[in-house]
């Protein structure tokens, strides 16, 4: 059995009481780091073995937990934040598990798009999730792309990055497309941006970001 364990983004008291329950009962916990994986186990007193699974080493585990699993071990998949396998590692060793007859099940719980696309006050009926864009090849010719999406759109970034995506934005969306910025979503300094891209860009501009940000931008009318 292979469990995928959403964690919390933010505020440790996020985490489900079934996800303690499976983390104290599997064989083995493959974090996408160890440390901070560590952090969370110690605060519920979770003793349990930890593994590192992640981007940079995930192809060279992969058959050896595919084997394990199938020998009958249970084990679960954690991220550092949010659910495995979105916008982290976890998509290939599930395809793996289901094509050995592996059971695999994922538990609900956080995801840092959900609440900041509920809380934007933009369309959530309809919506795309571009997680991170690209940073180099394909990056122009995907925004072209989504200039003429009309559902709501959802992306990643990272701090250092977030000013030049918004003036991209502009760019190929127009400074009046509304959309709205979360940072630190749960956490004690959590901020929510609403206004146009123009607006956004300007407050940002003057102030030093920190922390995970999901950018959500209306779609084309």
């Amino acid at each position: 059995m292979l469990y995928l364990i959403p964690t919390p983004i933010g505020n440790l008291k996020d985490i489900t009481l079934r996800a303690i329950e499976v983390l104290k009962d599997v064989d083995l916990i493959l974090a996408e780091d160890t440390r901070t994986t560590s952090h969370l186990l110690n605060h519920y007193q979770i003793i349990k073995p930890l593994s590192p699974y992640h981007q940079h080493n995930e192809h060279k585990v992969l058959q050896h937990l595919v084997s394990q699993l199938s020998a009958g071990k249970k084990m679960a998949i954690v991220t550092d934040a949010g659910t495995p396998g979105i916008s982290d590692p976890a998509f290939l060793l599930v395809r793996e598990c289901i094509k050995a007859g592996v059971k695999v099940e994922c538990l609900p719980g956080a995801t840092a798009f959900v609440p900041a696309l509920v809380n934007s006050g933009i369309p959530a009926n309809r919506f795309c999730f571009e997680g991170f864009l690209p940073l180099k090849k394909g990056r122009q010719t995907l925004l072209k792309q989504l200039a003429e999406e009309e559902r709501t759109m959802i992306f990643y970034e990272s701090p250092l990055r977030l000013l030049k995506t918004l003036e991209e934005f502009m760019v190929y969306f127009g400074e009046n497309r509304p959309c709205s910025v979360s940072r630190e979503l749960s956490k004690m300094f959590e901020e929510n941006k609403r206004g146009s891209l123009r607006e956004v860009l300007d407050h940002f501009k003057v102030k030093t970001v920190k922390g995970e940000i999901v950018i959500i931008v209306a779609g084309k009318n």
